[in-house]
Order: C-alpha cells, then structure tokens, then sequence
C-alpha cells in the first residue's frame, strides 16, 4: 500500500499547486458572464484563447514530457536541464520576432484585432519562456515554491481583471481629470482581459529570471537531437488535444450565421466550465501520476499497479462526475449567474463525461509512454481530432454548440477504447474490467436520468438518493480493501 500512498501524497501535493490556481482562475468566468457587455464579447475573448492554446503547444514542441523521460533516464541531469531550457529560450525569441513582424497578416487570417494579436504574442512567449523552469522544479520536488508561483500568477490576473472591469470604471467617472481616467479606455472590456493576462505572464517570468543568469548556457545538440525525436509525437498530439478541447469554439465562431456565432461561442464556454470539478481533478491525477509511471516502470508488479490505480481514478470521478450533474443547476448560479447563458446548460453532463473519459484514457496511455512508442499516441490523437472535426462540421450547421459537445464526447471516447485495445497488445496490464466498466456506466445512467428527465431534475430527491445508492455500491463492491486500509490505520 506504500506505493498507493505515495501516490496519494505526489497527486494531493501537485493537486493543490494546480487546483488553487485554477480555482482561483475559474472566478473569471463569472467575471466576464456579468462584466463583458454580451454574450458576443465573452465569445470573442474564448476564440482567442482558444488559438493560444495551439501556440502554446506550438511553442514548448513536446519539451516538457521530453524533459521528463530524459531526466529520469539520463545520468547528467543538469546537462538535459540546460539543453531543454535553451532550446525553448531560442525557439521563443524567434517565434517573437517572426510573429510582430507579421502581426497584421495574423490578425487578417485569424479575423481578430491586431491590438489583441500584440498582446497575444507577448503573453504566448511570456508563458513559453517558464515552461522549462516550472518542469526543473516538479523534477527537484519543490511543491511549495511551484504552488506559491502559480497562485500569484492567477491572483495577479483575477486581480487585475476585477480592477479592469470593475472599479476602474467607476474610479474614472468619480474624477474625470483624474490619475485613473488617463488609464481608462471606454468599450475596451476585451482588451483589459489581454492586458490582464500579459501584465500576471510578465511577473511569473521575472519570479524565473535568476534561472536564466545562473544557467551555464551549454547546449548538448546530441541530446536535444533525440529529445526532439521523443517530443515531437507529444508535440502533435497536443495539437490533436487542442483540436479536441478547444478548436470547437473556432468552429462555432466559423460555422455559425455571423449573427450569432459570437453569443453561441460565449453561451458555450460559460456552461462548459461547469465542468471544472472533473477537469480539476484529471489536471491534478496527471502531474501525480505521470512522474509516478515513469518512476515505477522497472518494478516486477508495475502493471497491477496501474491496473489497481485505474480502476481507483474511474471509481473517484464517477463519483464527482454524477456529484456535479446532480447539483449542476446549483452550481451554475454561482460560475454562470446570467440566465442569458442557460441555454447551453444542456451540455453540460456530456462535457463532464467527455472529461472523464480524457482521464480513464490519460492511465491508458501508460503503455505506449512506457516503451517509448509515443507516436502511437500521437496517432490515436489524431484520429480523435479527425472525429471531432468532421462532427462539428457535420453538427454544428444543425445543432449549434450540441453538436460540439457530442464530438467531443464521441472524440475522447473512441481515443479511451482504441487505447485500451492497443495497449492490451503491446503492453497487458490487467484491468479489472468488470467493476471498472459497472462503475462508469451506472454513473452515467444516473446522471443522464437525473438531468436530462425533467421530472427528476425538478427536485433533487433523485438525484441525492442516486448518489447514495451508487456510494453504497462502491462501498460493496470495495469493502474489502476499504476494511483492510481502515484496520491498518487503527493498529
């Protein structure tokens, strides 16, 4: 059970370094549902974003699961270190200079002011920049400074946020001649958003900065040249992810009438972040597990290890996962407290299980990172961004941001099985497949009964007592390993 425990500890401690920050960043979604002017601006500013996210994964090319591997593997830790960090220093400063230059060509292909592309770009190499720095101190297991940094981050942009959009307005028109009338521009709502953003990337780099001066600047061009063979798989299979999780609001904003587009993009995105509770929870189970799989791969009963820890993340999400649709419309008076947007609440159950299946696939995934086969992944990457844009263009036109959580549900989905049935074959690991498929599709009968049935939805009374009955059927299913931890903590 050591193993389990430290786990445990490794998941809990880089769990709160990622969840409090995220959390904490989550309060912008109200923000912006009751700040931005319309459903239109919230939508703008979700494309956006959603084009960072192909950048960012652009910009650190697979480097940060490189860095892993190679550090774990290679006996001069310091040496892959600087040669990860000056490989990302270069490649940004580059893309900088490349990008301003053709800043206006971008903004005329992306459709989107060039002011907003200026402060994109700055914040894309800001964050770029810390990427490497933030992986040395998870290898060094510094948990705490890495907690400390990523909170402030968030703290200063939700800070600045409510500075932008709330009080500096009315600061400006309690004294028109004022300090904070020089600084407030009328209808700039989205762009104090960006200004937020790049102001909070600016102070985590300096918080970096020593890094850089006390690095010896000794690139290694053998080791990069095989770092970069393992990165680059991760590399598009992070772009098949961005494609998954992200390039639906661009599609919307393409596909949809002009007049709507933007509101269906805003409505969208403020309902999807519902499901935060299980994208909180798989983002924490990742930075636990992936140096825990990589750490416990020589040992002899590594794969009923990882059978066993499977089968104990499916049976904690479909708790969370029928936890929060049940108490979904509570929920959404706090992240969404604009009924404008509550249209999209219906895709809010399908979000959260396409979530969770990212999660079950994200332990499958194992296999492949083990034996070094990582195009595999990028492959099954793929095939799941190929799903998810021929959904959205067969759906979208027909069925509007339902049409996108269908995708993404049926994407997420097939890359879980096709995993599961590949790594059967190149690296068994005995799941226990019976409990673990009876806790997944209990879950979700549950749930779709007690939101998608109007008249369970009404009243909780269903929805509790389906929480109940499926606790009580994990207690029986699991109560001899629940009983033997409990006797141990009693001797």
């Amino acid at each position: 059970m050591s193993l389990y425990k430290n786990l445990f500890k490794q998941t809990f401690i880089y769990g709160i370094a990622t969840v409090l920050p995220r959390m904490i960043s989550f309060l912008l979604n109200p923000l912006y549902v009751k700040y931005l002017p319309n459903k239109s601006e919230f939508g703008e500013v979700t494309v956006v974003f959603s084009y960072m996210v192909f950048f960012n994964v652009l910009l650190s090319y697979g480097m940060e699961t490189a860095f892993f591997r190679f550090y774990n593997k290679e006996e001069n830790k310091q040496n892959v270190i600087q040669t990860t960090t000056l490989s990302v220093f270069w490649t940004s400063l580059s893309f900088l200079g490349l990008a301003l230059l053709f800043k206006n060509s971008l903004a005329a292909f992306l459709n989107i002011d060039s002011q907003y592309i200026t402060y994109t770009i700055w914040i894309l190499v800001l964050d770029a920049l810390v990427a490497i720095p933030f992986c040395k101190l998870r290898a060094f297991q510094r948990p705490m400074k890495y907690a400390a940094i990523k909170i402030g981050n968030v703290l200063i942009n939700l800070g600045l946020n409510i500075f932008f959009l709330i009080f500096l307005p009315k600061l400006a028109h309690a004294d028109p001649e004022g300090f904070f009338e020089s600084l407030y521009i009328p209808d700039f709502q989205v762009g104090y958003v960006f200004v937020a953003n790049l102001l909070a990337s600016l102070a985590t780099l300096l918080v970096f900065v020593p890094e850089y001066f006390t690095l010896k600047w000794k690139f290694d061009f053998s080791l990069w040249k095989q770092m970069l063979v393992y990165g680059l798989p991760v590399l598009f299979a992070g772009l098949a992810f961005g494609v998954n999780e992200h390039f639906d609001k661009i599609l919307l904003d393409n596909l949809l009438p002009e007049n709507i587009a933007k509101a269906e993009v805003g409505a969208y995105a403020a309902c999807y972040k519902i499901g935060l509770f299980m994208v909180l929870f798989r983002t924490a189970y990742t930075l636990g597990i992936e140096p825990f799989f990589f750490s416990h791969a020589g040992n002899d009963n590594a794969p009923q290890t990882y059978a066993t820890v499977t089968k104990y993340f499916v049976i904690f999400g479909s708790l969370i996962f029928l936890g929060v649709v049940v108490f979904a419309d509570l929920i959404k008076q706090v992240l969404v407290p604009n009924d404008d947007y509550w249209d999209a609440m219906k895709v809010v159950p399908l979000i959260i299980l396409a979530n969770f299946f990212l999660g079950i696939y994200t332990n499958l995934s194992v296999w492949y990172k083990l034996i070094d086969k990582t195009k595999i992944g990028a492959y099954i990457s793929v095939f799941g961004a190929v799903v998810t844009l021929v959904l959205n263009f067969l759906l979208i036109p027909k069925f509007s941001y339902m049409g996108s959580a269908v995708a993404t549900l049926a994407a997420y989905g097939s890359m879980m099985a096709i995993s599961y049935f590949l790594g059967n074959k190149y690296y068994p690991i005995p799941y226990d497949k019976k409990r673990i498929f009876g806790y997944l599709l209990l879950s979700t009968i549950l749930a779709g009964l007690s939101f998608y049935v109007e008249l369970f939805r009404e009243s909780y009374i269903f929805g509790i007592a389906a929480l109940l009955l499926f606790s009580y059927f994990i207690y029986y299913n699991e109560k001899e390993t629940l009983l033997r931890i409990l006797r141990r903590k009693v001797a």
